[in-house]
């Protein structure tokens, strides 16, 4: 279980987060929603310790503030919506990379799991057939599903994913969403994810954070916060209508 409480960030100067508190138990996928300057993507940098804030982000009661850095990464993974890539590592070696987080040192040994770990993302990311291809040469689909088998091998507690497939054609975007719920209920983890498409919220979200100017306009089951009266108070539109006239047209 994630727990955060009282968290508050400031940039610049201006508090982007404003008290924000939620909870995530195993299995559970929590959907992070709001219009832009929200403050869904400070708040994801601050959960994984990216970002300074006030407050507190706990993992089944271990606070994460300090946490070394490999500690971390057992913990807490992130896949974010651009990597730049402008080294020819081969696809196998990013992939390879996250098991880094279950050795003791990094110029030690890898631990006995660590090749079952590293074949289980390849199988389960389906990248097989690319592992030998500089990075630099994939399209940028294939270069996320590198990037979520990097994450699959480096075996989080929970997973966070900002607008991982916001720029990616339709399928791709399948693929990521299809990839990561698998991988929630293989083993009952925990997913966090800032999206913008409402439609792909309701489908995989178990649960919602509904965010309005850095605080919390509604948290609960995704079917208790995306609902056409809470959507159009914080989005000032009606957001139900708006979709089924789109969909209509299908």
């Amino acid at each position: 279980m994630i727990n955060v409480s009282s968290l508050t960030v400031m940039l610049g100067g201006k508090q982007v987060v404003r008290n924000v508190s939620f909870t995530v138990e195993n299995g559970q996928w929590l959907m992070l929603t709001g219009p832009n300057g929200a403050g869904k993507t400070s708040i994801v940098n601050a959960v994984s310790q990216n970002l300074p804030y006030t407050g507190s982000v706990s993992i089944d009661g271990v606070n994460l503030s300090g946490m070394k850095s490999r500690l971390l990464a057992r913990k807490i993974g992130v896949l974010s919506q651009n990597r730049p890539v402008s080294y020819a590592f081969k696809a196998e070696e990013v992939v390879r990379l996250g098991c880094y987080s279950h050795r003791s040192g990094f110029f030690s040994p890898p631990e006995a799991d660590s090749e079952a770990l590293f074949q289980n993302a390849v199988r389960a990311t389906g990248i097989e057939g690319f592992l030998s291809r500089p990075v630099t040469t994939l399209s940028g689909g294939e270069i996320q599903r590198v990037f979520l088998a990097q994450l699959f091998a480096q075996d989080p507690q929970i997973l966070i994913l900002d607008e991982p497939a916001n720029h990616l054609d339709l399928p791709f975007q399948k693929q990521i969403f299809e990839l990561t719920d698998a991988w929630r209920k293989e083993k009952s983890r925990i997913v966090i994810s800032v999206v913008h498409d409402l439609s792909l919220a309701k489908y995989y979200g178990t649960h919602a954070l509904l965010l309005d100017r850095g605080a919390t306009a509604a948290f609960g089951t995704a079917d208790e916060v995306l609902t056409e009266e809470k959507l159009s108070a914080v989005y000032g539109m009606n957001i139900a209508e708006w979709m089924k006239k789109l969909y209509e047209l299908w």
